[in-house]
């Protein structure tokens, strides 16, 4: 089983996708993090996910600055980056294809956010 953590400051996103991830037990272990902070204490204790899901625009910490903090660490460097945001700019975009493994502009469809997971985690 593959564990996934989101990154969300909204807990209604994280619920949201914990409730769709239902469908693909035995798949996908969802986690929650709400805030960078958050993030990082959990990866600190060890809980090492296959994939993030990482909101970009969190206050105190926005993604991209969990994005260096997690590329300073040559633990977790190597962790693949879904950059999720409401951002639909083309520099968000740009970066998030960039920096990332993959970048999907909220609101998405499940259906797509898995086949992205598949790919990056090469599950299909």
């Amino acid at each position: 089983m593959k564990k996934i953590l989101v990154v969300d400051d909204e807990p209604d996103q994280i619920i949201t996708l914990k409730y769709l991830f239902k469908n693909f037990e035995g798949k996908y272990e969802l986690i929650g993090a709400n805030s960078g902070e958050e993030c990082l204490n959990l990866l600190g204790r060890g809980e090492a996910p296959d994939l993030i899901l990482l909101d970009i625009m969190m206050p105190e910490m926005s993604g991209w600055e969990l994005f260096d903090k997690l590329q300073d660490n040559p633990s977790w460097k190597q962790i693949p980056i879904v950059f999720l945001t409401a951002r639909t700019d083309d520099i968000a975009e740009d970066a998030g294809k960039i920096l990332g493994s993959d970048y999907i502009e909220k609101p998405f469809e499940i259906d797509e956010l898995i086949s992205r997971i598949d790919r990056i985690l090469d599950t299909q």
